[in-house]
């Protein structure tokens, strides 16, 4: 999806920076720093969490808030139709691949989620199955 360094730089900033803090602490560690320990904390506590912050990501945020939206409209007692909700998950899901907002991963991820759990009866018969066959052996 990211085609500049910069731009791959900006969606990999908080594991970048852990890589760094991580190495950082660890060398300061090995080479007998008696300041390793309050780097690696500093690190941990202060950095990453204000590297996360800046550099966040908010395609986590709105998947999300997606799946939860998502969860929900699958409910039968809320909406009617769930076939329907699932197509409009799976559009959903197929315009964001297509804008480049999910990786292949993430967007096979969901996909699978999607299918799997079509209905909330479809989970329950689902849960139900797997009951029986604990009860048989």
């Amino acid at each position: 999806m990211s085609d500049t360094p910069s731009e791959r730089f900006r969606e990999n900033a908080t594991e970048i920076t852990s890589i760094l803090v991580t190495g950082f602490w660890l060398l300061a560690l090995f080479t007998d720093q008696s300041w390793w320990l309050p780097a690696m904390l500093v690190g941990y506590v202060v950095v990453i969490p204000i590297v996360e912050m800046l550099f966040g990501d908010e395609e986590e945020e709105e998947e999300e808030s997606w799946e939860d939206g998502r969860e929900t409209k699958a409910e039968p007692t809320e909406r009617h139709g769930a076939g329907e909700n699932n197509r409009d998950a799976l559009e959903t899901l197929k315009d964001r691949y297509a804008r480049g907002e999910l990786t292949d991963e993430q967007f096979e991820r969901k996909l699978e989620r999607l299918v799997e759990n079509e209905t909330v009866e479809d989970v329950e018969d689902r849960l139900g199955r797997g009951e029986r066959n604990l009860e048989r052996n």
